[in-house]
This record gives structure tokens, C-alpha cells and sequence, in this order.
């Protein structure tokens, strides 16, 4: 099996400029590198039958990707509209600013399979294409974000997937995401 870093992935987790809540002590390469001559330890089935989530002990330095809510932080929350790409639509999202989050234990790759990033239309000369990670505490999938379910809902040429809206799926994303953020240094 041949794993690849996708561009949308590659910007999003290395970006230009290095921030502290993306990917820490590799570059692109490396990382791309790591998850072919090391096997996972856990391989999770991702939100569609094309989608699989890598489960790796963190390598690196990299901090988890969230931190819960507490009324203690609650004021460091900031909102704004962004899109992911130029070719989205902004969204509304919210992150911490001032909040850092500690070192993830473990790092999980999501994977689409090459059909399905074809679909999309961004073909990758392998098995599967990295679209993401999370960095996490627990060797667990966390909910993906209820906008993000959203757009897969709306399909391809809106920047999803063509995923039909999981009900109970959104519902557990929304508790989860009331109660957690993201954070931004």
C-alpha cells in the first residue's frame, strides 16, 4: 500500500509559514516517508467506506488539535468566516487564541482512497492520498466538524465528498465541538 500527501493536505498541515498547531519536526517528505515504512498501529474506518484513519504514536512534537471549553478559557474564543481554499465558500469557524493545547500522544492521518480522490478530481499516483490529520490524546477519531459534514453533504463542487448527512453522526460532531475548539497560536 503507497500513501501520499495530497496538496490540499500539504498546505494545511505544512503550511508556508510554520505555525505551532500544525505538523512539528518533519517536513512534508519525512512525514510522507513515515507513513510508508511504518505500519499504523490501529486502522480506523473513516465517515465513508474510501475513507480510513491511520492510528501512529506522535512522532513529533505536535500538539493536539483541541482543547476543551471551560469557563476558565471561555473569553479566548474568537469566530470569523474562512474558507479552506480559494475555491471554497467561507464558513463560519471558531478557534482559541491565546490557548495551547498539549503534545498530541498520537497522530491520525486521514486517508481517501485514489478513486475517490479522482472523483474529486485530484488524481495521486498511489493507493491512498493524505486529506488530513488529527492530532489527538487518544488513539480515537474525533468528530469532524458539523460544517465540514455539511460541505461532504453538498458534494465535489462545493469541496466535499458527495457524502449524504449522517443525522446521528452530526448530532455527536455538534456535542462534541460545543464542548471542544480548536486552537491557533
Amino acid at each position: 500500500m503507497s500513501i501520499v500527501l495530497t496538496p490540499f493536505a500539504r498546505t494545511r498541515l505544512f503550511p508556508r509559514e510554520a505555525r505551532r498547531n500544525t505538523v512539528q519536526d518533519c517536513t512534508p517528505e519525512q512525514f510522507e516517508r513515515h507513513l510508508n515504512d511504518h505500519a499504523p498501529l490501529r486502522v480506523l474506518d473513516g465517515y465513508a467506506p474510501f475513507c480510513k484513519l491511520h492510528v501512529h504514536a506522535n512522532w513529533t512534537s505536535t500538539r493536539c488539535l483541541t482543547v476543551p471549553i471551560t469557563e476558565a478559557n471561555r473569553h479566548q474564543l474568537r469566530s470569523g468566516y474562512e474558507a479552506r481554499s480559494r475555491e471554497e465558500l467561507p464558513v463560519l469557524v471558531r478557534w482559541f487564541e491565546g490557548v495551547q493545547a498539549p503534545r498530541a500522544n498520537y497522530l491520525l492521518p486521514i486517508l481517501y482512497s485514489r478513486e475517490q480522490l479522482a472523483r474529486e478530481g485530484s488524481p495521486i499516483d498511489a493507493d491512498w492520498g493524505v486529506v488530513g490529520c488529527l492530532y489527538t490524546a487518544e488513539p480515537e477519531e474525533i468528530p469532524m466538524a458539523p460544517i465540514t459534514m455539511m460541505r461532504n453533504a453538498l458534494g465535489v463542487e462545493e469541496g466535499g465528498s458527495g457524502v449524504p448527512l449522517d443525522r446521528d453522526a452530526y448530532r455527536r460532531a455538534v456535542a462534541f465541538w460545543e464542548a471542544n475548539a480548536n486552537w491557533r497560536p
